[in-house]
């Protein structure tokens, strides 16, 4: 397996894995919003993408920011990230969790986290393995 930035060339590949990612969460997306993502994405305009590649196919995607916080200048949000459901179980979102937690370090985040929902007992599996769970609530107040 190898975790490099995502590239110009995986949209398509990209794209479906992240409609798959929208699709889990049920969380409605239009073409120009995928558009917009991919664009910010490449040039990495706040935001930025790891993929997994197995045997030269992209089979799971992490998107990540950089922020600052009350407490600390810098830490790190894993916001996206998603397997190939076919590519489940072999160390895709490990990898790219690790992965993602040596850039963090290497930029000097003071943190690193991420939130799932709490239904999504496949992924809660890995992080319970990976990382402390604070246990905190999130709201969200619609704008």
């Amino acid at each position: 397996m190898r975790i490099a930035p995502l590239q110009r060339e995986d949209r398509p590949a990209w794209e479906h894995l992240a409609r798959g990612y929208k699709a889990f969460y049920n969380t409605p997306t239009t073409d120009e919003e995928y558009a917009l993502a991919w664009t910010r994405l490449l040039n990495e305009d706040g935001i930025h993408g790891l993929g997994a590649y197995q045997d030269g196919e992209l089979r799971g995607l992490a998107h990540y920011l950089f922020h600052a916080n009350t407490w600390a200048t810098r830490v790190c949000y894993l916001q996206d990230l998603y397997t190939d459901p076919s590519a489940r179980g072999q160390g895709v979102g490990r990898a790219l969790i690790e992965a993602v937690a040596a850039q963090a370090r290497e930029r000097g985040a003071a943190r690193f986290y991420w939130l799932t929902q709490a239904h999504n007992a496949t992924a809660r599996a890995l992080y319970d393995r990976l990382a402390h769970h604070g246990g905190f609530v999130r709201y969200d107040y619609p704008l």
